[in-house]
């Protein structure tokens, strides 16, 4: 997909984006998809069925991301948030994961599920995503009048040094083969895995009979898809020279002839599937330039599906 200015190529990245959404969450609501839900129905009433939607839309993302860097459709390297970072955040990880799983449950719901009652009229879910706004912002920009993020004042001095430093991308095909050869690495490592999950999602008879989980599943993978596809292929051609978004916006000063409508940063024009609750912190930041604004459309993202499903 080519255009021939920043702007343009800005807002087919946005409503592209927004049509995902709008797609996903109407199907996640007519299916009951749900993170929590799933672990909920294997912990309390032993039904593994929505368990294993949530496991589909793992491994036709894993095999979809898989074929397209193969294919040089997305690069991974560039990615946002970089995944393959030489430093693997453990602790970051863990810790994260364990107060997520309690909000999560304290407040009925992860961030798509929050997303999806809004849409359905849920004024608790409304306070929930606010706060989830207001956290995530602050985690990544500081306070006003200060160089201090709520992640510096926090976590980073005693959390950050338990992190592991590789020395080189963390990711399994360079941990198990090396750089030269992590790019057949990874095409491996993700087919197998891939098709492993798959093979563990339906060898339930009760999945294979449930059309809901199956599109839940199915649905929400393709979305993942669809987000790095449209965050990847975007191209601008400026002078007969081909950029990306992120590129555009990093050589922004040689380029362009205003600072007009620049973004505050170029990261997250990267290739990227959206899956992070990274763009709902930003939609208390979007005055701050024009690009932000359209983390306005990602932080709604299920809720008008929820409305026209």
């Amino acid at each position: 997909m080519v255009f021939e200015n920043f702007f343009e190529g800005q807002s087919f990245l946005i409503w592209s984006a927004f049509a995902i959404a709008v797609v996903m969450g109407a199907v996640v609501n007519k299916t009951n998809f749900c993170t929590m839900g799933a672990i909920s129905d294997v912990v309390n009433i032993g039904d593994s069925g929505r368990m294993r939607a949530w496991v589909f839309a793992m491994a036709i993302a894993i095999i979809g991301v898989t074929i397209m860097e193969a294919t040089g459709l997305t690069v991974g390297d560039g990615a946002f948030p970089p995944y393959r970072a030489n430093q693997l955040i453990w602790a970051e990880n863990l810790l994260g994961g364990i107060m997520f799983g309690v909000g999560m449950t304290l407040a009925s719901g992860c961030g798509n599920k929050t997303l999806i009652r809004i849409g359905g009229g849920n004024i608790k879910s409304i306070m929930v995503f606010a706060v989830i706004a207001l956290i995530a912002y602050f985690m990544l920009n500081p306070f006003p009048g200060s160089d201090k993020t709520l992640f510096s004042v926090l976590f980073f001095e005693w959390i950050r040094p338990l992190s592991i430093d590789f020395g080189r991308s963390q990711d399994l095909g360079t941990l198990v083969a090396g750089e030269e050869s992590s790019a057949v690495a990874r095409m491996v490592l993700g087919a197998v895995l891939g098709v492993a999950l798959l093979v563990y999602v339906f060898k339930s008879v009760d999945f294979r009979k449930s059309f809901d989980n199956i599109l839940g599943g199915l649905v929400v993978g393709l979305a993942v898809l669809g987000a790095w596809y449209v965050s990847s292929t975007i191209q601008l051609n400026i002078d007969d020279e081909m950029h990306s978004l992120r590129s555009f916006v990093e050589n922004w000063d040689f380029i362009s002839e205003s600072e007009e409508g620049k973004p505050a940063a170029f990261a997250p024009l990267s290739s990227q599937s959206y899956t992070f609750i990274n763009p709902i912190g930003q939609v208390f930041g979007y005055v701050k330039s024009g690009f932000d604004s359209s983390y306005i459309t990602f932080g709604i993202m299920a809720v008008f599906g929820v409305i026209l499903g």
